[in-house]
């Protein structure tokens, strides 16, 4: 993952290409190192300006919809953290 840009506007097919290639990249990889993935990713862009509140909600669409319902909901809790810093 590079950063929150490449979530919105994608087609379904180039979507489920790009979620392939995030799950091989953190294949074997425990749910707290993904989080600290994302939060590392969303600080930097945060940071350097290049991150918006509707590229983090473009992210969670995208990704809410792959999630159980638990996932779901710390998914969103991430995503409300995300957007207060």
């Amino acid at each position: 993952m590079r950063d929150f840009a490449q979530f919105g506007g994608k087609s379904e097919e180039d979507w489920a290409k790009e979620v392939q290639a995030i799950a091989e990249n953190y294949r074997g990889k425990s749910e707290s190192e993904l989080v600290r993935a994302i939060y590392a990713r969303a600080e930097e862009g945060r940071r350097e300006g290049t991150l918006t509140d509707e590229q983090i909600d473009a992210f969670y669409a995208q990704f809410s919809s792959l999630l159980d319902e638990p996932k779901r909901r710390r998914l969103k809790r991430i995503v409300e953290q995300l957007k207060k810093s």
